[in-house]
């Protein structure tokens, strides 16, 4: 069993009354856990609140309050291909993703995943990444070395300060009239959970598309995300009728099965670019990733 070394946090939702138990709540929430599992994990003190004292199946629920746990996962899969430290200082560090590795512990992960990778490569334990890239996504991550200016990093991805460039292939159905284009739409959770829809309603994602070059019926896309919704680029490219090569979830849902890891997603985030906030030097990362076909 992979147990993390470090906690996982989930705040509370301020739902309305009648309150769930805390107990069906976690249950509701992680339905890969059940109910039993989560109700041994608190009997053994494993499930706590941020002043560390156990949470238990009778503790009522609050709305806004912290819960810890510690992940656990039986027969975690091991990554087989290794991430790149491109810079680090003792501020932030850039790290080059490959597909398939988690960014933070979810789901089947808990120590193979790009977090705990560089917390024990570089021995810095407060290392936290400023943005996230799906597992099946390779290219770069920011991380926060120093919690003390942790905030300024954050803030140039809340305030879409940091100007990110991705790269992808995806599939032509039909030959594009056009080379460019705006994307704008209202992006929600759908069902499962994991899978995003595109509904009506106020925009809250926007993506600037150029297709680069066709070969066959694949094009070459660069991709400029304005805002940051969970799946935005496989949705807006999907959305134009150009499903991203060997994308698992769009447009279809494929059945659930173990990666297979010669067929990688076609998507990279290849370029970051931003003015440092601390010493307000331009900075510009590449990376060495290369889409497949």
């Amino acid at each position: 069993m992979a147990i993390a070394s470090t906690p996982s946090v989930i705040t509370l939702p301020d739902t309305a009354p009648p309150y769930p138990s805390i107990l069906d709540f976690l249950t509701r929430t992680f339905p890969h856990i059940t109910a039993e599992q989560w109700a041994e994990r608190m009997r053994h003190g494993k499930v706590t609140d941020e002043r560390g004292n156990a949470v238990t199946a009778e503790t009522a629920y609050a709305p806004s309050k912290r819960i810890f746990y510690f992940r656990e996962v039986q027969d975690e899969p091991a990554i087989p291909f290794a991430e790149t430290i491109l810079f680090q200082s003792d501020e932030i560090l850039v790290a080059d993703k490959p597909h398939f590795l988690p960014v933070t512990p979810g789901g089947r992960f808990v120590n193979e995943c790009l977090l705990n990778r560089l917390r024990e490569r570089t021995g810095v334990a407060d290392l936290a990444p400023m943005h996230r890239l799906d597992r099946e996504t390779a290219g770069l991550v920011l991380f926060s070395v120093n919690r003390k200016t942790r905030g300024l990093y954050h803030d140039l991805f809340m305030h879409g300060k940091a100007q990110k460039t991705y790269e992808a292939l995806a599939v032509l159905d039909r030959p594009p009239t056009e080379h460019q284009w705006t994307v704008e739409n209202r992006i929600e959770r759908g069902e499962p959970r994991f899978r995003m829809k595109i509904v009506p309603g106020i925009v809250n994602a926007r993506s600037v598309i150029h297709l680069l070059e066709i070969g066959g019926n694949r094009g070459r896309f660069r991709l400029h995300p304005l805002t940051g919704k969970t799946h935005q680029l496989r949705l807006h490219l999907c959305s134009l009728g150009f499903g991203i090569v060997n994308d698992r979830v769009y447009p279809m849902l494929q059945p659930e099965r173990d990666d297979d890891l010669g067929q990688p997603l076609q998507l990279i985030a290849k370029k970051l670019r931003f003015r440092d906030p601390l010493t307000g030097e331009d900075r510009e990362f590449v990376s060495e990733r290369e889409l497949q076909g």
